[in-house]
């Protein structure tokens, strides 16, 4: 079944509703989307009540608009099955603005799934949206007073470690916030300090009806993860009155995958998703949150730098989305590569293998993947890595490091000196020690923690 053929067998999708149920210790959201004529799906959340006192009773009319708008990001997963051409929003009301800056959040954030799934298309033709009458108003509740301190979102790598351990001087004010908690992330937040009344963790659940037509052919690929968690992310600093949502995205998050094309498996990673973010959050649902990520300014070297003084979170933390389920490193892809790769110049070898449980940099079936990360092929792999500058600069300091040390190099770093990467940057000044991205929401308070922290 191709992207033509489904969209004309299947041209009407609806976001057709969104209920709030409520109890003592909990917050259930349920939506309903439909593709006409094939299928419902009603996925969920569950909010937990951290603080259940009396005077923590949130405004309904916006927790309401947080709700809807999630569930705006939420439908893009079911949306992609058959890619509708037409998009009916029942009942609630959005301007010609709102609907532009959904669509172009669908378009970018969808531009992997568009490219693996050879689909051609544009901005303007692969949707349009119709929306309903009732308007839901922008708060004019004034937060900023009572608001505090940071909800960080941990997905159980090194990034959101080093964020964790960055922002700890504002420990008490602090909170953690997991969606779906697996090992990595729950151990992360643990070994930080933080306790259960300091950790929030959802639970989102995915319709068995999309899984099942996944299994049967029907469109499918990455969706655009970050934004799902920012408008999640939201709803719980509100309910927990925190006034920073703190995320991990660094600078290369920034950068396209697809050699010379607007193709970026990070886009709602991306500083202009952030900027696109905050604006929308402040003219249609309440001002005082604000969302930034404290790692924007550096880059993955530095990160990697910093992560390496952490020794106490060697064993625990995990960046492998294909090893996630069973909390490991799958030793495989092109994300254990990575980080295997970024760590190197800062950290031995046997504390590298006691982590990954093999010697990457040893395994002739990952030449293919060291070559796209370091952009001696030209299109990055489709996951959460670096930039190829940056890859290269740790090849190379690697390389510097174990040749003054006499030690023999891997069998993957002696084929990169063999290459024209390895001429091109053996000499060249390492940028990244000290590097500083000015293209960055990070606020004064926290840019001092960050240069306390040495990393800046």
């Amino acid at each position: 079944m191709n992207f033509l053929e489904l969209r004309e067998k299947y041209p009407e999708f609806s976001y057709n509703w969104y209920k709030i149920e409520e109890n003592e210790n909990e917050y259930k959201i349920t939506y309903e989307f439909e593709i006409k004529g094939l299928s419902k799906f009603n996925p969920t959340w569950t909010i937990p009540k951290m603080d259940k006192s009396k005077n923590n009773i949130p405004n309904k009319e916006l927790l309401e608009n947080m709700v809807f708008n999630l569930g705006m990001v939420e439908l893009v997963s079911y949306w992609k099955i058959t890619c509708a051409p037409h998009v009916t929003v029942k009942n609630i009301y959005l301007s010609q603005k709102q609907i532009d800056w959904w669509k172009k959040l669908y378009f970018y954030g969808l531009g992997e799934f568009f490219y693996k799934n050879n689909i051609k298309t544009n901005i303007d033709e692969f949707m349009n949206i119709t929306a309903g009458t009732n308007k839901l108003l922008k708060s004019e509740i004034n937060i900023s007073d009572e608001f505090t301190g940071a909800l960080v979102p941990i997905g159980g790598g090194k990034d959101s470690i080093v964020t964790l351990n960055v922002i700890k001087d504002d420990f008490a004010n602090n909170m953690c916030y997991v969606i779906n908690p697996r090992g990595a992330t729950e151990e992360t937040a643990e070994t930080a300090g933080y306790g259960e009344n300091k950790r929030c963790y959802v639970k989102r659940t995915l319709d068995k009806n999309m899984l099942e037509l996944n299994k049967q052919g029907y469109l499918n690929g990455h969706t655009p993860f970050s934004s799902i968690v920012a408008f999640s992310a939201l709803i719980v600093a509100y309910l927990n009155k925190k006034k920073y949502i703190v995320l991990s995205n660094e600078a290369s998050a920034n950068e396209s995958t697809i050699y010379e094309e607007e193709v970026n498996h990070q886009y709602s990673k991306s500083y202009e998703f952030e900027q696109d973010f905050n604006e929308y959050v402040k003219e249609n649902i309440l001002d005082g949150i604000e969302y930034f990520s404290l790692l924007r300014p550096i880059s993955e070297y530095q990160i990697a730098k910093h992560f390496a003084k952490l020794s106490e979170f060697y064993s625990i933390f995990k960046s492998c989305n294909a090893g996630s389920k069973e909390n490991k490193w799958c030793a495989n892809c092109p994300k254990c590569l990575f980080v295997y790769i970024i760590l190197s110049p800062f950290m031995n070898k046997k504390d590298m293998i006691n982590i990954f449980g093999e010697d990457l940099l040893e395994k002739e079936s990952l030449k293919e993947t060291m070559e796209m990360l370091s952009g001696i092929q030209k299109n990055k792999p489709f996951e959460c890595v670096g930039s190829r500058d940056e890859v290269n600069t740790a090849i190379c300091e690697t390389i510097k490091r174990c040749e003054a040390n006499n030690e023999e190099l891997p069998l993957l770093y002696k084929y990169y000196k063999t290459t024209k990467k390895y001429e091109e940057y053996i000499n060249k000044e390492n940028t990244y020690d000290k590097f500083y991205n000015p293209e960055n929401n990070v606020p004064e308070h926290y840019k001092e923690m960050l240069k306390k922290s040495e990393i800046i």
